[in-house]
C-alpha cells in the first residue's frame, strides 16, 4: 500500500528536496556578485622632487597621481581585491623606457632624483612594460606585463576558491605634450601578442575566455540574453578574466577578423547590443547610475569606480563611493582600498568586511554579511566580518 503524506508531509518532503543555499541549484553567477577593486594597480607614487619641474602645474599633478598601492599579491590576501588594472606599454626592442625624463633633468640639477625604475635591468628588455605616465610617473610594483601575470597567476593557483578575478588592461601609446618619449604603437601584432602572452601564463581552465563565455551560442550577447548573465560561480572559481580598458580604434583593431571574440583572450567594453557584449565600463556612477542598473539587470558586468585623481580621499567624501557600490557594478575600483590616516578617514570596502557580497541589484541578499568568497555549493557559510577569517559549516 503507498502511503501518501498529508499537507504537513509535502511541506517537509519539499523543504527536504528543494535546492539548499550554497549548493549547485542556487549557486549565484559571477554577474550576481560585487567586489572592490584596485585602479592603476601597480601604482607608486613619484618621488617628491619629481612633480616640481613641473612648476605649479605640478602641485595640482602631484596630488592626483599621490597614491601607492600593495604589491598585486598583499592587494589580493590582505584587501579582499578582486579587480585590478595595468597599465601597459610596448617595448619591443627594449629599454625605451628605462630612461625617464624626470630623472634626467634632476640630475643635471643635483637633485635626489629618487629610485631608478631600471636598477634591476628589467626595463631593458624587450617586452610589454607596467606603469602609468612614461617620463614622468614610473615607478611600479611590477615594471613587467609578464611578471605581473605571473604573480596573478602564482596566487590564484594557491587559493582556487577565489571568486574570478578581473585584470583591466589599459593599452597606453599617446603622446603627452611637453614628455619627450612617445609610446610605441600598438598594431595587429601587438595585440595578438599581448593574448599571447596572457596564454603563456594562463592555461586554458585557468583564465575565462570569450568562447567559454559564449559556449556553443553564436556570439556573447546572445549567450548573455540566453543564460540570463554569466556562468556560476561555482563553475568559475579559482579564475581569472581579462578585459581591455581601452575603447575607440584599439577595441576596433582587437576585434577585426573577431567580432565575437571568437580566439582571442579580452572582453571589451563594447554597446550592449553589440555581439561581443559581455562586460563593459562605465566609470561615473552618479552620472551613469540607472544605466549601470539596466546594465547590471541585463546580465552584463559592469565596472565603475568609487574616486578619482585621491578628491573623494582628500575631501572625506563618500558620495560617489556609495553611489558605485548601490548601482549594482560588479567590480568598484579606487585608490583607496584602505584608509590613509593623513588626509581622512575615507576607503572602500564592502559592508561586512567581506570579500566578495551578493550583488544589491541582481543578487539574493541573503543572510546579512554572506562572503561569496568563501562559500560553494560544498560549504553553508556563517557571517564573516572579517576577509582574512573563513569560518565553514559542514
Amino acid at each position: 500500500m503507498i502511503v501518501r503524506p498529508g499537507w504537513y508531509g509535502w511541506i517537509v518532503l519539499s523543504i527536504l528536496l528543494s535546492p539548499v543555499a550554497g549548493q549547485a541549484g542556487d549557486e549565484p553567477g559571477i554577474h550576481q556578485m560585487q567586489v572592490i577593486g584596485s585602479h592603476n594597480s601597480y601604482h607608486l607614487a613619484p618621488h617628491p622632487n619629481v612633480p616640481g619641474i613641473l612648476g605649479a602645474r605640478g602641485k595640482v599633478v602631484a596630488k592626483a597621481i599621490d597614491y601607492t598601492h600593495r604589491p598585486l599579491v598583499e592587494q589580493f590576501s590582505r584587501l579582499g581585491i578582486r579587480q585590478i588594472e595595468l597599465d601597459v606599454f610596448a617595448d619591443p626592442e627594449g629599454g625605451h623606457y628605462a630612461r625617464p625624463t624626470a630623472r634626467k633633468i634632476l640630475k643635471s640639477f643635483h637633485k635626489d632624483a629618487g629610485p631608478d625604475p631600471d636598477e634591476s635591468g628589467r626595463l631593458r628588455q624587450p617586452g610589454f612594460k607596467v606603469f602609468h605616465i612614461q617620463d614622468f610617473d614610473y615607478l611600479t610594483t611590477v615594471p613587467t606585463l609578464l611578471e605581473a601575470l605571473r604573480q596573478v597567476r602564482a596566487w590564484s593557483a594557491g587559493h582556487p576558491k577565489h571568486v574570478p578575478i578581473l585584470v583591466l588592461l589599459e593599452l597606453k601609446e599617446e603622446a603627452i605634450v611637453g614628455l619627450p618619449t612617445r609610446p610605441r604603437p600598438f598594431g595587429k601584432a601587438e595585440l595578438d601578442a599581448i593574448d599571447a602572452e596572457i596564454r603563456s601564463v594562463f592555461q586554458p581552465g585557468q583564465f575565462l575566455s570569450p568562447d567559454e563565455v559564449r559556449g556553443g551560442h553564436a556570439s556573447l550577447l546572445e549567450a548573455i540574453k540566453s543564460r540570463g548573465g554569466w556562468p556560476s560561480l561555482d563553475a568559475s572559481r579559482g579564475k581569472v578574466i581579462f578585459a581591455l580598458d581601452n575603447e575607440g580604434s584599439l577595441r576596433d583593431l582587437y576585434l577585426a577578423d573577431h567580432p565575437t571574440l571568437q580566439g582571442r583572450a579580452l572582453f571589451v567594453s563594447v554597446p550592449p547590443d553589440h555581439p561581443a557584449a559581455a562586460w563593459m565600463k562605465r566609470n561615473d556612477p552618479i552620472h551613469e547610475f540607472d544605466e549601470i542598473q539596466s546594465l547590471v539587470k541585463a546580465g552584463f558586468l559592469v565596472r565603475t569606480r568609487a574616486d578619482s585623481d585621491t578628491r573623494e580621499g582628500r575631501e572625506n567624501d563618500p558620495t560617489r563611493r556609495d553611489r558605485a557600490l548601490a548601482s549594482g557594478a560588479h567590480f568598484i575600483s579606487t585608490d583607496f582600498p584602505e584608509a590613509r590616516p593623513e588626509l581622512s578617514t575615507y576607503e572602500v570596502k564592502l559592508p561586512g568586511g567581506v570579500i566578495a557580497r551578493p550583488n544589491p541589484v541582481s543578487g539574493d541578499p541573503g543572510p546579512e554579511a554572506i562572503d561569496l568568497e568563501v562559500r560553494s555549493s560544498r560549504n553553508r557559510m556563517t557571517r564573516n566580518a572579517n576577509p582574512n577569517v573563513i569560518d565553514r559549516v559542514r
